[in-house]
């Protein structure tokens, strides 16, 4: 596909993109009036996502299952690129070598796999992306604090109901885990490799 510059992705990275329930049907109450936020935030999240790529930082989709058990993250994305979410899906559609995690929860770490992911990648700072920004992502902002995780929550790269709930939970996310909430353009991966190895040093 157009941003797959590489190959595959590596399995050991200091930086994890972690894209937040954007693989979204948008039928839910409220998602009218959300969704050109949500495409806004998705445009910003492309352009992340292929400087990811070509920094070779692991993307990660961490997807809710929306209460379909028996579903995988590819059936979803098929059923979602025929509903309302189908403009966001074609602009962030996955590419072989990403990752997924299904989660049944607000964060994108309880009862899934993540962890272990994270664990098997050597990601210790993470970037989180997605919706909305005071539900899902500000819970998997407080699981990955509360895991000594860094966290860059990009302002741009989220989205809320309102402008305001946008505002509440980016300043909550910069207080309470401090998350540095820049703009995605000012994000430098190849800076974020670097403090990692000068820890290591």
């Amino acid at each position: 596909m157009a941003d797959d510059l590489h190959g595959n992705a590596p399995d050991d990275s200091p930086v994890a993109l972690l894209v937040i329930d954007m693989i979204n049907a948008f039928e839910f109450d409220g998602a009218g009036a959300m969704l050109p936020r949500a495409v806004a935030a998705a445009t910003a999240i492309a352009r992340l996502k292929q400087r990811a790529r070509q920094a070779r930082v692991p993307i990660v989709y961490v997807n809710d299952n929306f209460g379909r058990w028996r579903s995988d993250f590819h059936q979803i994305l098929e059923r979602v690129l025929r509903s309302p979410g189908k403009e966001i899906a074609a602009l962030l559609e996955p590419q072989p070598d990403d990752y997924f995690v299904l989660k049944p929860k607000h964060s994108g770490f309880q009862f899934t796999t993540l962890d272990v992911l994270l664990e098997h990648l050597g990601a210790r700072t993470l970037i989180l992306t997605g919706v909305a920004a005071d539900f899902c992502v500000l819970f998997t902002a407080h699981d990955a604090y509360m895991r000594d995780y860094r966290l860059i929550v990009p302002s741009d790269c989220v989205a809320s109901l309102t402008e305001e709930k946008d505002r509440y939970a980016l300043a909550h996310m910069a207080e309470v885990t401090k998350a540095d909430v820049r703009a995605s353009r000012e994000i430098d991966f190849t800076a974020l490799a670097a403090c990692r190895r000068d820890s290591q040093a």
